[in-house]
């Protein structure tokens, strides 16, 4: 119990660190592909802004560069009068600068670059002819710089220079990204969650299944495991609940089978020890003696045919389909008749073939020797004296059908329904003196479904049984043209 107990803790240990595992690895997916989306989300609004903001200062930066363009001379003093008639940018710097770079003009009071040379980037790619825009984003503020070169028909004279220091803007794009990165956490949290939900209810229901395979192995084979859903566990539930039918079935055959099988070897080991017994204890001539050692025989013998039929039942049961081959019928039925016409002549039994309507069929050929032979067997051997039997051989239509007609004394009706079962005998006393082990007819049952064919049987009491074999035909293409 320790060491299955041991056993049964590293299997949950084993299943437990599965379930932890794939878990992990599914939140590991989600999380990476919510960060994914957070930071295209972000890098997309980004770019947005981006675009909306160069347009913007680019446009500031060409209608005052137009404006410029227009005044005569290019100094302070008109830069400063230009800018006043353009009115409000909404801008927190701009610099106007003459085609050498030096400034004629600066916004800023404080430190202002009036009167030198501006040597940002962006002036000297614009003193170059070129719309030059430039864009960064830091602590929640955006710091955009624009600079256009001012023509005057057709000759560069300088360039417009403007920087925007947007908190607002700055400000919507940090909560956007807050806003992102709280969602994806909060999206994630509720992954996380569901994860566990899910994986503690598909655990519970596969915890249930492995519990009843569990009790299933110590051998309570009755026990059902109820899986609701349509899902594959309830499946599995069905699939598992119809195989530990399937065993309780076998295991009740089982127990029936040992329980028979030991009843049935009792009664002759019995005989056996009481007979010995009897020549051990009494003083008896040698006459008696030799007739208690026959009856000895006689039980052994009788031992010896049943353990043989439980032999060949059981290899019938557990072995595979063999090799099958078509044959015609009639061959083997005629050699069985043969083997047998001692048996009936000493029982007085008259046996008639019927074989004209014989056809093919795909069976072993040894498996239509013994169910042939116990047939005609039975016929004989529990008919009445100077009776009959018939032995026919009939088509109808896709089947060969084999008959076993004889004038015995009959089966009772309510014994029709056993006569196929293990160690059933109609009449237990009859059957003994014959020989009979009351496995013959479960022999022959189980060789004729094995090789798809049916058996069944009619009986009227005092006139005679009739069993009625039926399999499928095998018509070769040949015959049939």
């Amino acid at each position: 119990m320790a060491i299955i107990s041991e056993n049964n803790r590293k299997k949950h240990r084993q299943y437990g660190n599965t379930q932890f595992r794939y878990g992990l690895i599914y939140i590991c997916i989600t999380l990476a592909v919510l960060l994914f989306l957070n930071v295209y989300t972000s890098g997309t609004s980004q770019k947005l802004f981006y675009q909306s903001k160069q347009a913007s200062m680019i446009e500031k930066c060409q209608l005052a560069s137009a404006e410029i363009a227009n005044l005569e001379v290019l100094n302070p003093t008109a830069a400063a009068n230009a800018v006043a008639q353009m009115g409000s940018l909404r801008i927190s710097r701009m610099i106007i600068t003459d085609q050498f770079g030096t400034a004629v003009y600066d916004s800023l009071e404080s430190d202002s670059a009036l009167g030198r040379y501006v040597l940002l980037p962006e002036v000297v790619q614009a003193l170059e002819g070129n719309d030059v825009f430039s864009w960064k984003y830091h602590d929640g503020a955006m710091q955009s710089r624009a600079a256009t070169p001012v023509l005057s028909y057709g000759t560069l004279i300088g360039c417009v220079y403007m920087m925007e220091y947007d908190i607002q803007q700055g400000s919507l794009i940090q909560s956007l990204q807050s806003n992102i990165l709280t969602i994806t956490l909060i999206l994630e949290l509720v992954v996380v969650l569901f994860s566990i939900i899910f994986s503690n209810a598909f655990s519970r229901r596969f915890r249930r299944i492995l519990s009843s395979m569990r009790i299933i192995r110590e051998g309570d084979y009755s026990h059902k495991v109820v899986m609701r859903g349509k899902d594959e566990l309830a499946f599995l539930g069905d699939e598992f609940n119809d195989l530990t039918e399937k065993l309780q079935t076998s295991e009740n055959k089982r127990r029936q089978f040992v329980s028979d099988a030991s009843h049935e070897l009792k009664t002759p080991l019995a005989s056996i020890k009481l007979l010995t017994d009897s020549i051990l204890q009494n003083d008896m001539d040698m006459d008696t003696a030799r007739e208690f050692v026959g009856d000895i025989g006689n039980e052994a013998d009788r031992l010896n045919r049943m353990t043989q039929k439980l032999l060949s039942l059981s290899k019938i049961e557990s072995q595979q389909d063999g090799d099958c081959e078509i044959i015609y019928m009639a061959p083997t039925i005629e050699r069985v008749v043969r083997m047998l016409s001692g048996l009936a002549e000493k029982n007085g039994i008259h046996v008639n073939l019927s074989l004209a309507d014989d056809s093919p069929i795909l069976i072993l050929e040894d498996d239509l020797y013994q169910i042939t032979f116990n047939l005609v067997e039975n016929g004989i051997k529990y008919n009445t004296p100077g009776g009959a039997l018939t032995v026919s051989l009939l088509r109808s239509e896709d089947n060969a059908i084999l008959q076993v007609r004889d004038t015995g004394v009959g089966i009772p009706p309510e014994s029709l329904s056993h006569i196929f079962e293990r160690f059933y005998r109609v009449d237990k006393a009859r059957s003994r003196k014959s020989g009979g082990s009351g496995l013959g007819l479960a022999i022959v049952k189980n060789m004729v479904e094995r090789n798809q064919g049916q058996i069944s049987v009619e009986s009227t009491v005092g006139q005679g049984t009739v069993f009625t074999v039926t399999f499928p035909t095998f018509d070769t293409e040949e015959e049939e043209l």
